[in-house]
């Protein structure tokens, strides 16, 4: 597990290749999250041109993909090896390239085998721009 300038490093088996959050994909985001607390995790982003869909507006898939890391992240700092199993993203606003957003995650509920968890893409002021919440499985 690296560390994480800021925090404690976050994670479940890494995956260094992983789009979102591998240090060793040449083509990834490369978001580095810290741990905030039991379930809670943060990160910053700054997302460049190439993850555009429209001209000077990230994907709003690549903005899924970083909002399903920042919960994945969370159930990791819970110490609880899940998988998404439902995933559900609200765009509030368009997300522009080369603006510094704000990432958070967080489980907010779990009983058995689920985990409940909810993230936040929030630009200036904490403006949200993107929401997400998805239920998590824990592996059997």
């Amino acid at each position: 597990m690296a560390s994480v300038p800021g925090g404690a490093a976050v994670a479940a088996q890494v995956q260094q290749t992983c789009f979102v959050c591998g240090a060793d994909n040449p083509r990834g985001l490369r978001i580095r999250f810290r741990k905030e607390g039991d379930g809670r995790v943060a990160a910053e982003w700054t997302p460049p041109p190439e993850v555009e869909g429209y001209s000077g507006l990230v994907h709003g898939g690549v903005v899924a993909a970083v909002l399903d890391e920042a919960m994945s992240k969370a159930v990791a700092a819970m110490g609880a090896p899940a998988l998404t199993a439902h995933l559900e993203v609200r765009y509030r606003r368009p997300v522009p390239s080369g603006v510094k957003y704000q990432i958070t995650g967080e489980v907010t509920r779990r009983d058995k085998r689920r985990l409940y968890v909810r993230a936040v893409l929030a630009g200036e002021r904490g403006v949200t721009h993107a929401e997400a919440k998805a239920c998590f499985i824990r592996k059997a």
